[in-house]
């Protein structure tokens, strides 16, 4: 069944296996996958001596096979047959299990996943052609291998559609935690444990002694304005530490980059890549997958605590952590949230074809997403807040010349309302006429801007009224010694080329000020 191209590519991954692996299937005779599920396993164990299939013949169809270490359950397994991009999922599954792998997680993270709460059931519904749902499935079959009470699935969404109509799956990959929805969408380990320590808790030890980590510079975030302030902090010879909670920011969830200068075309997840390549070419320590819980910045030594027990310390620090998506926050938003509301067309707007769907916002991002839709869904209707449209000129012209694409402007999203499992309806109000009216929509993109991440500061540093950190043409803050720059700041123009410069005058205005003694 597999390619003798690719088996012997697998042959030369698996050159370095140690531990005795066994993939334990469990299918019935009668299914039409059976056939296929054996010729697939049979090919793949063959490409090493520490691999192993056992079959075991039931009377039902959820046919599945488990990853067994020594003979000692691994809690993970796959329902399904793991080809197209999950095949890389499955690879990784066996060379993590042996203790192998650039993404195993260092020990704090390790500590924050060991300390989750309870017996924990996981599953992912995947597509097979989901280029996002690979991210997660490997981030939550490492979880299993660190936290023996963690049991993870990766379920096939194509082979289990019944399953996946019932469950009322409109986008992937779908997590779901002891029978309830956790996730929806693309992710990562550190998004992914936040969510679970939200969901089922944290035990923490208090016996376990914290990690100190003293720097010249922390830089907070990992997106153009971190990475940019990292690099500049480390070319004038001092120490750096970045903590962020992954590395590209904002930047991981943008599909299309044509006007960052010198770069004609590039993609957000290609740049993320970059940016982390750039970083590890300086003595730069990357801390990635990090939770801020507090911060002490008004003492000449600031220090930053995030989940796990690490506490980084540094006379100079730069806060550069971005946005998010910003949410409609009414109704029951996020109760659809994922299942009718969704905030990336690229990823979730497949499920969409032949629908209609509506898109809220009228700016680049808007109308991108609303022209991206317009290719697939039946129509799509854009609810614009203001009176005008903010989107380039190019793009208000390529929307206007679609057929299938109505633009409302002066109109409000006040309502949603579902049927209890998924999104049915906007109530949006025009603002000229105060009359609010019901539209009927299969699915909502919502795309009204960013929200500035900076809450953890918000308490010692001053903040404007929509919660951006006010920093001078120096990116000072008012705290002498903490600066800010890109998204999270009150710096016009939310852009990466702009993020970009402004890290660059943090990192130039920090080591200004050390030469001057205002920070030692």
């Amino acid at each position: 069944m597999l390619d003798k191209n690719i088996l012997e590519q697998v042959k030369g991954i698996f050159s370095t296996l140690k531990s005795s692996i066994t993939l334990a299937a469990t299918y019935n005779k009668e299914d039409k996958n059976a056939t296929e599920l054996k010729d697939f396993l049979n090919d793949f164990t063959s490409t090493s001596e520490h691999l192993s299939v056992e079959y075991t013949e039931v009377d039902d169809k959820q046919f599945h096979f488990d990853i067994l270490k020594d003979n000692n359950p691994t809690g993970i397994r796959f329902r399904g047959i793991p080809n197209g991009h999950e095949f890389t999922s499955l690879l990784l599954a066996i060379l993590n299990t042996d203790g192998q792998g650039k993404n195993i997680p260092d020990e704090t993270i390790q500590r924050r996943i060991k300390s989750l709460k309870g017996e924990i059931s996981l599953s992912t519904y995947v597509s097979l052609t989901c280029t996002n749902c690979p991210d997660v499935v490997q981030a939550l079959n490492l979880m299993s291998l660190i936290n023996p009470n963690i049991k993870h699935e990766m379920v096939d969404g194509g082979v289990f559609q019944t399953e996946v109509s019932n469950l009322n799956i409109q986008g992937v990959p779908a997590v779901y935690c002891n029978g309830k929805s956790l996730h929806v969408g693309r992710g990562d380990l550190g998004v992914l444990l936040q969510e679970l320590e939200d969901a089922v808790g944290s035990q923490t030890d208090e016996n376990i002694e914290p990690i100190e980590r003293k720097f010249d510079v922390v830089v907070i975030g990992g997106g153009p304005a971190g990475a940019s302030a990292a690099i500049y902090s480390a070319r004038k010879g001092l120490r750096v530490g970045l903590v962020a909670e992954r590395i590209g920011g904002q930047v991981n969830d943008t599909t299309g980059i044509q006007n960052l200068i010198s770069v004609p075309e590039t993609t957000g997840t290609q740049l993320a890549s970059d940016l982390k390549t750039h970083l590890n070419t300086y003595p730069i320590e990357l801390f990635e997958h990090r939770k801020i819980t507090s911060v002490k910045l008004n003492d000449a030594l600031k220090a930053i605590s995030v989940k796990g027990g690490e506490v980084f310390k540094a006379p100079a620090v730069i806060i550069a952590t971005g946005a998010n998506w910003r949410r409609l926050n009414v109704g029951d938003e996020e109760k659809y949230i994922g299942h009718g509301i969704h905030f990336c067309q690229h990823c979730d707007g497949p499920f969409y074809k032949g629908k209609n769907v509506a898109v809220i916002g009228g700016g680049n991002s808007g109308l991108e997403a609303a022209i991206d839709l317009s290719g697939i869904c039946n129509k799509v209707t854009v609810f614009e807040f203001g009176d005008t449209l903010r989107a380039d000129t190019v793009l208000q012209e390529k929307a206007q010349s679609l057929t299938n694409l109505q633009i409302f402007k002066n109109a409000q999203t006040t309502n949603v309302k579902g049927d209890g499992t998924k999104l049915t309806a906007l109530t949006v109000k025009d603002r000229l006429t105060e009359e609010e009216k019901d539209y009927n929509f299969d699915g909502v993109f919502v795309q009204i801007g960013l929200a500035a991440n900076s809450d953890p500061f918000k308490e010692e540093l001053k903040l404007t009224p929509r919660g951006e950190i006010n920093v001078d043409e120096f990116c000072r803050t008012s705290i002498p010694g903490v600066y800010a720059a890109g998204d999270v700041t009150n710096v016009p123009y939310k852009q990466i080329v702009v993020a970009m410069g402004e890290g660059a005058k943090a990192a130039l205005s920090a080591f200004d000020d050390r030469l001057r003694g205002i920070i030692s």
